[in-house]
């Protein structure tokens, strides 16, 4: 609520100001951050706060402070960080995924614990590669700057991006093999599936 408000007031100031396109892309990222919210309530599956409160975090820091901002440019770690978070981000999602089809009574399905966390790994990496190209093609057909330092600045972030991936495939290995000692990821995924029985298998 509190980035919600600041976005609010970015965009009466960029109004104020006549910075149309400042005052549309600024909507525009306060929409996204409610998705967790309505994606969540729409289809009536329990979110952790706290990966929900991350997403929204992570949506205002590469959207608004980032490109509305200039973040991106004021400083060289920016872009760094925000794609090792996504990279953390997707891995949680593809693990979720993955795990829901595991446990489903109705689908015959069974993954071995290191291929669902390999999915997660590559489920990440591969909405971070399509990321890429979004940029490229930004830039290409309506001459922007996303790419920054061209090859470069894509190689990096696909890296950061399969740092933060690699993270969260050993910490939900790790879930999945061993339900001892808990790590925060471990926390979430537990009340994920406890707060969506329906997800899951209710037997053996």
């Amino acid at each position: 609520m509190v980035l919600q408000a600041l976005l609010v007031l970015g965009i009466v100031f960029a109004v104020l100001h006549g910075r149309w396109l400042a005052a549309l892309v600024t909507g525009g990222v306060m929409l996204v951050t409610m998705l967790p919210i309505v994606l969540g309530r729409r289809f009536q599956v329990y979110i952790p706060p706290e990966f929900e409160a991350l997403a929204v975090v992570f949506i205002f820091a590469s959207l608004f402070l980032g490109e509305v901002r200039g973040f991106y440019t004021r400083f060289w770690w920016w872009d760094a960080a925000l794609h090792t978070t996504s990279g953390f981000l997707l891995g949680i999602l593809g693990f979720l995924l993955v795990h829901v089809l595991n446990e489903k009574e109705d689908i015959d399905l069974y993954m071995k614990p290191r291929f669902v966390a390999l999915f997660a790994f590559m489920f990440a990496m591969g909405l971070g590669a399509i990321w890429e190209i979004f940029e490229f093609a930004m830039d290409g057909i309506f001459g922007m700057n996303m790419q920054k330092s061209g090859l470069n600045d894509t190689m990096w972030d696909l890296i950061v991006d399969a740092v933060g991936a690699l993270a969260i495939s050993i910490l939900g290995l790790g879930y999945i093999s061993n339900r001892g000692n808990e790590s925060f990821l471990e926390e979430w995924i537990r009340r994920f599936v406890e707060h969506n029985p329906r997800l899951f298998r209710t037997s053996g």
